[in-house]
């Protein structure tokens, strides 16, 4: 029992309970990461240049299969990849040092390299994002084990499994996700997902649902979003719209396409915990209890410890930073310097207008955006946006709207989950349009 306990307690405290620091709740995790970042301070951003090159480099050697990355797992499983994403990872390496070195940055360059290295591009993916994953990798990648590898997930599946099955077609362990996502990051929430679908606890269909529905905003990101649209005052009324539009979200869009096709198939079949209560057990505390304790038992020590550790992390640092870089900056190079998401949130026009929201034309062009950066939509909102009633909207609909490329997309992308980048569009419009319906009832009421 202790095996389970005080691990799982541990893993609980790191990732899941809220605490008070600096003025804002956070979790231990994230307060580590922002200590360890200001400590290393500019050397991040070269820190992020190596991992992305070796990753590149790595990548196109492994489409030869050489020994030296075959015969050892956590090198195949870290390098290994297919000619795209092979491709993608070097895009993201060219991308990098191109921004790092600040090659053709110069203020009046109307260029593409400029486009790619300007601050609000490729410089923000590096400085504001890739520089801030990197030590949440790193910290989460080594601590993960404490939530995943200690029984904790069989006991609130077991407990849970009668409550998220009917409600939102998926596992009870999966509320660890979204408790860990909600409280903590996303970016969280999408690598614990990502290990259980990796390690056969997930099917294609629950991982993708997990992933792109219970990988939920931060409360932290959600006050950056309010305050930059200058709405402060509402912060009660808006979370609680939030929480409102994500539950709507997870109860519908299991239930439609593309989540509605993917397979329940697995990558290890057999480890899945099964939907009934079996014989000889009087409730599913007692199931729970059982099944977190066996796990323990099967536990091979701090070698099996270290092992995930590093599987964990090498896989977030060498797979995933890459693809957020290249596909980041990409899609913001889009947003700032072409007219493509104004184009696209056209169509959202007889929505806007029927739904009597005022500025209609400025509000549509955040509405597609936001698949680029959620940070995007409540700037233009700032920026072109005089009613508070509309502002309000964008800021509640780029938290909810989830899946943006620079990172929580990006991830998707970068990992096992099968979610394909046409199937990401389309749930982000989804969510975009119930979030819309919502967010502007409520805002008729509120304003």
């Amino acid at each position: 029992m202790a095996g389970f306990l005080i691990p799982s307690l541990l893993g609980i405290l790191l990732f899941m309970v809220p605490i008070k620091y600096n003025d804002n709740w956070t979790i231990v995790v994230k307060i580590m990461a922002d200590m360890i970042g200001t400590a290393l301070g500019d050397y991040l951003p070269l820190l992020c240049v190596a991992i992305v090159t070796i990753s590149a480099i790595l990548g196109v050697i492994s489409l030869k299969r050489p020994s030296f990355i075959t015969t050892y797992p956590v090198v195949d499983k870290t390098f290994s990849a297919t000619p795209v994403w092979a491709l993608i990872r070097v895009i993201g390496a060219v991308f990098i040092w191109l921004t790092y070195l600040k090659i053709d940055a110069g203020e009046n360059d109307t260029g593409i390299i400029h486009m790619i290295t300007m601050a609000d591009a490729g410089g923000f993916v590096l400085t504001e994002l890739l520089s801030v994953l990197v030590i949440i990798f790193l910290l989460a990648g080594l601590l993960l084990p404490f939530l995943l590898d200690f029984g904790l997930l069989e006991f609130i599946g077991a407990l849970l499994t009668k409550v998220m099955r009917p409600l939102f077609t998926i596992p009870g362990r999966a509320a660890v996700d979204c408790i860990t996502s909600w409280i903590g990051d996303g970016t969280l929430g999408v690598m614990l997902t990502a290990n259980q679908y990796e390690d056969g606890y997930y099917s294609e269909r629950e991982a993708a649902i997990v992933a792109t529905t219970f990988s939920a905003v931060s409360i932290t990101f959600s006050i950056v979003v309010l305050a930059q649209v200058k709405l402060m005052d509402y912060f009660g009324i808006y979370y609680l719209v939030v929480c409102v539009i994500g539950i709507v979200c997870a109860l519908v869009l299991p239930r439609i396409p593309p989540l509605s096709l993917k397979k329940d198939t697995f990558l290890v079949p057999g480890k899945a915990m099964g939907e009934e209560l079996p014989e000889g057990y009087t409730s599913s505390w007692d199931y729970g209890l059982d099944l977190a304790c066996k796990r323990v038992a099967e536990y091979k020590g701090i070698g099996q410890f270290l092992e995930s550790s590093l599987k964990n992390a090498a896989g977030m640092w060498f797979g995933v930073l890459p693809v957020v870089m290249c596909i980041g900056t990409l899609a913001l190079v889009l947003a700032l310097n072409t007219t493509v998401f104004e184009t696209l949130g056209l169509p959202f026009m007889p929505l806007l207008n029927l739904l009597d929201i005022p500025e209609a034309a400025a509000a549509s062009k955040t509405m597609v955006v936001g698949f680029t950066d959620m940070f995007t939509p409540s700037i233009l909102a700032a920026s072109t946006i005089t009613s508070n009633m509309t502002r309000f909207i964008v800021a509640v609909v780029s938290v909810t709207q989830l899946i943006y490329l620079s990172e929580v997309g990006g991830l998707i992308l970068g990992s096992k989950i099968p979610v394909n980048l046409p199937e990401l569009f389309v749930l982000f419009l989804e969510r975009t349009v119930i979030s819309l319906i919502i967010a502007s009832a409520f805002a008729h009421m509120i304003f």
